[in-house]
């Protein structure tokens, strides 16, 4: 019988007499070369060498030896990918600058992914620079992945927007009114900007003249998406202009939410994650605390209410009509 010809394949997919007699040698510390015949692509891949002493045997490389080399070959071949990213960006950022047959930039809707918190920054400057206006919802965040520098560019075209005349107006949640890094950022910035915040907000979001936007592509915000999609972006602007109306006014002048009841506007945000079922942790997540902050909040806002357990506090923040409070 003619045994079945051998597939190439790469030691991630090692077939499964390669398997074997790879076990095998690593056990007995070689095999023959005839035995070999049957998985010849340990040979081929580097994990069967000739024997020094006996030429017949072949005597296997060790798998912390064959793992080093195969991640360093990944990592030299994620450097390359990396590298031609870098050379393509380049070559086509000035491409996508060519006036359209309007005279402006060209207007063929698309989105793009950005890989690299240092591709993303300049991207989003090469969208500021001339801009006019500048619409941003920043949530607290527990870590960050930028480098030192991130603020202070951020800072830089900010105000170069500001003194071409232009306006910035940026979304926070209430965890952030007393932020030192917020406060300094507002106590450098001179121009029409304003902050407003809100018990909740969306993920972060840069709308720039209401022509392309920004957002994040995933959770440590290494990825983005560079959208000039006509239809989304003006989705995503009127998005934020609903929720800018709602929100509360930090700069350049503050209000105050009221303190109705003893019940302080924090904890009505946190009574209504409780009526709909929430987690500790989901509550402190979506208001921007940490945990044990929330259930400070909680322990405070079941002794206003007089609740003796968890289930309790939900009948009576129902019953107490603080969220009704909250709406009016």
């Amino acid at each position: 019988m003619i045994p079945a010809p051998h597939l190439k394949h790469g030691l991630e997919d090692l077939c499964e007499a390669a398997t074997e007699l790879y076990e095998r040698a690593l056990r007995e510390g070689q095999v023959s070369v005839a035995d070999a015949e049957a998985a010849p692509c340990l040979a081929e891949l580097g994990l069967l060498h000739a024997g020094v002493t006996a030429p017949n045997r072949l005597e296997p490389l060790a798998p912390a030896v064959a793992l080093h080399q195969l991640l360093r070959t990944a990592e030299e071949r994620i450097a390359d990918e990396r590298r031609r990213e870098e050379r393509l960006a380049a070559m086509f950022e000035p491409l996508m600058r060519i006036p359209g047959p309007g005279g402006g930039p060209s207007d063929i809707p698309s989105v793009t992914v950005l890989s690299g918190l240092d591709r993303i920054g300049r991207t989003i400057a090469g969208a500021m620079s001339g801009s006019s206006e500048l619409l941003a919802v920043q949530p607290h965040v527990t870590h960050t992945l930028a480098p030192p520098n991130v603020h202070v560019e951020a800072l830089a075209r900010d105000q170069a927007l500001l003194d071409r005349g232009g306006r910035i107006r940026t979304l926070y949640q209430h965890t952030l009114r007393h932020a030192p890094t917020v406060i300094a950022r507002y106590e450098r910035l001179r121009g029409d900007a304003e902050a407003r915040t809100l018990d909740e907000v969306t993920e972060r979001l840069i709308v720039i003249d209401r022509a392309v936007a920004f957002i994040p592509a995933n959770a440590d915000r290494t990825l983005a998406l560079e959208v000039r999609h006509p239809a989304i972006v003006g989705f995503l602007a009127t998005a934020f202009d609903r929720l800018w109306r709602l929100a509360t006014p930090m700069y350049p002048e503050a209000v105050q939410q009221p303190v109705r009841d003893g019940v302080t506007p924090r904890q009505r945000a946190i009574a209504a994650l409780l009526v709909e079922g929430h987690t500790d942790t989901v509550i402190a997540h979506r208001l921007g605390l940490n945990v044990r902050t929330a259930r400070v909040h909680i322990a405070k806002l079941a002794a206003t209410l007089g609740s003796a357990s968890r289930a309790q506090l939900g009948y009576l923040i129902g019953r107490s009509g603080i969220l009704d409070q909250a709406g009016s």
